[in-house]
């Protein structure tokens, strides 16, 4: 038996009860996005105990370790999100969110430890040839610390031929995995348009120029933007979720504001329907006579895995857990995750690890949802294999 793999078991079973319990810390204490101070403190302290050498404030809170292997060879990068969610937790368990309005509603507590697991584990024993990147991300929840990380230079630093990362799935069996070949996750864009007309006495309307009427026929035609305009086997999502104008009954506004969200799970989908948006509204506003001004802000283009390093990442769960517990038919999630900036940039996979059943409140973003520690193992071992079969001796 390889002495290496013995090592790795008997560190794993020693060192089990440490990391649920880093879990449990870290949940206990969640930090938002770029105020994951603590997180990071603890992150680095346990990497510096394992002799992992590291850098730290890259994208402001992040963390990087590097593990070296036993012979020279390429870098691949590992990723972990850190930050947690402005809300207020409702579970009585002991390890309960000491901070009033904040909690880790999506797992990346677990995430983290996981992360921090196999760079102990691979430190104990460096069983492969090359370089491994322990990325320690912050603010995935909508702030865009995948981006400002590379702004910084990650990829520059810790030249990554490849990267993945694993994210807990609600509803999917502990114990299994699910990968997709191409998208897993939306992009997530906002919009206001905002729309000037003339204001006037609402009994007589024909002196203004009504932004109203104009903003209940847009709301109409940003739905035909996806239904009669977008390719039906290619999937988007717009939204008005929002609408602002005046305040008397008797007053017709001079403006009238619309706002929502669109997604899409191909990139170039998402780059059609901005302009088609934008389209819209300017004709609309044309056709009364308005004014029409247009903000839309990009915000996390689509996860799109790339097909090569799904089906490696794909083959190595199998090996794990057996080919009948790795998922390759789940439809992509219209959420949104920041790791689409990175595998812009670099090929890798992003894959879902079950979390168990997702009855009981344990939903992502639920504020009675907890992290399974029972896949702690799992995710750990995932990473060593991946890594070992990545980088081989």
């Amino acid at each position: 038996m390889d002495d290496t793999r013995v090592d790795h078991d008997h560190f794993i079973a020693t060192q089990s009860a440490a990391w649920t319990a880093l879990r449990r810390d870290l949940h206990a204490h969640p930090e938002l996005a770029f105020a994951e101070h603590r997180t990071a403190d603890l992150i680095a302290g346990r990497l510096q105990a394992a002799g992992i050498p590291l850098r730290r404030e890259l994208g402001g809170t992040g963390v990087v370790g590097v593990v070296e292997g036993r012979r020279p060879g390429p870098m691949i990068g590992l990723r972990a999100d850190m930050d947690a969610l402005p809300m207020e937790e409702r579970n009585n368990f002991a390890h309960r969110s000491v901070h009033a309005g904040r909690m880790h509603a999506c797992g990346h507590d677990g995430h983290t430890a996981m992360l921090v697991a196999a760079a102990e584990t691979l430190a104990v024993a460096p069983d492969f040839a090359g370089r491994v990147a322990f990325i320690f991300q912050p603010a995935e929840e909508g702030d865009g610390g995948a981006r400002r990380m590379m702004d910084e230079g990650l990829f520059t630093d810790f030249p990554c031929e490849e990267v993945y990362a694993l994210h807990n799935w609600p509803g999917l069996d502990a114990g299994s995995f699910a990968v997709h070949r191409g998208p897993v996750m939306a992009s997530a864009d906002q919009f206001d348009i905002t729309l000037r007309g003339r204001g006037a006495h609402a009994a007589m309307p024909h002196q203004g120029l009504d932004p109203v009427t104009a903003a209940a026929a847009l709301v109409q035609t940003l739905q035909t933007v996806v239904s009669r305009r977008t390719d039906p086997l290619r999937a988007g999502v717009v939204s008005v979720t929002r609408m602002q104008a005046g305040e008397a009954y008797n007053v017709i506004p001079e403006t009238v504001t619309l706002g929502g969200t669109v997604r899409a799970l191909d990139n170039t989908v998402r780059d059609a329907l901005q302009a088609q948006i934008t389209a819209a509204a300017e004709g609309i506003a044309v056709a009364h006579g308005l004014h029409a001004t247009v903000d839309y802000r990009r915000g996390y283009p689509a996860t799109v895995n790339h097909a090569a390093q799904a089906d490696f990442a794909g083959r190595v769960a199998a090996a794990l857990v057996g080919e009948d517990k790795v998922r390759r038919d789940m439809d992509p999630s219209m959420g949104a995750e920041d790791f689409g900036f990175m595998l812009m940039e670099k090929p890798g996979a992003y894959l879902w690890i079950g979390n168990g059943p997702g009855s009981g409140g344990c939903m992502l973003h639920n504020p009675l949802y907890d992290f399974n520690d029972e896949i702690l193992p799992l995710g750990l071992r995932f990473w060593r294999a991946l890594v070992q079969a990545r980088l081989p001796l």
